[in-house]
């Protein structure tokens, strides 16, 4: 799981989790911290977009008040038709 700065007890409740180094005033980041979150940042980038993108249809951005059940076919058909507009 790739999460930013404000998740950082997360390592606790999840193993898989990755998150940021922070710095503080006393504990200034090195080298190697920067570079890791730097690496951190280019994957999740690319997530933050594309759930930016599926957004704009407004099934995640607003509550959703129809039938539960069919949520899911709703949102694999709007995970489709991006991947459709990915590919052209």
């Amino acid at each position: 799981m790739l999460a930013d700065a404000g998740y950082q007890g997360l390592a606790s409740l999840h193993s898989n989790s990755q998150t940021p180094a922070k710095k503080s005033k006393l504990h200034p980041l090195n080298a190697e911290q920067k570079d890791a979150n730097r690496k951190l940042s280019k994957k999740r980038i690319l997530i933050e977009n594309i759930i930016r993108k599926l957004k704009i249809f407004r099934i995640l951005s607003e509550r959703y008040r129809n039938r539960r059940k069919r949520f899911g076919l709703r949102f694999n058909l709007i995970a489709a038709i991006y991947n459709l507009e990915l590919k052209s």
